[in-house]
């Protein structure tokens, strides 16, 4: 592993990708920020209003509200928003082994 300047720390990006729902449809998603998970797990939010906060900031596309994700929430098989939380939670590095994931290089 190469050791990181200053200049590459400050250059780096979260990661992007996309999560598929148990239908086969996609939407477009990113990782959360360092900021963005304390604020979701320092909010007193309860566990479902965490995860709408998670899924509003980490989809990108197409990006909803929390409002939005809580509405979708109560109306969709669970595995939809599952699978778009789970995706987001490996970007971010917040799922165990989600760190060697993400160093691996693309095929």
């Amino acid at each position: 592993m190469a050791h990181l300047t200053r200049d590459q720390i400050l250059a780096r990006k979260i990661g992007k990708g996309t999560a598929t729902l148990p239908d086969g449809s996609t939407v477009a998603i990113r990782a959360l920020t360092r900021d963005e998970v304390l604020e979701a797990q320092e909010s007193g939010r309860s566990l479902a209003d965490r995860d709408n906060f998670i899924i509003s900031r980490g989809m990108t596309d197409p990006k909803l509200t929390e409002e939005e994700v809580a509405a979708w929430a109560a109306e969709a098989d669970a595995g939809d928003l599952t699978s778009v939380s789970d995706g987001i939670a490996v970007l971010s590095g917040l799922k165990p082994g989600a760190g060697k994931e993400s160093t691996k290089s693309p095929a």
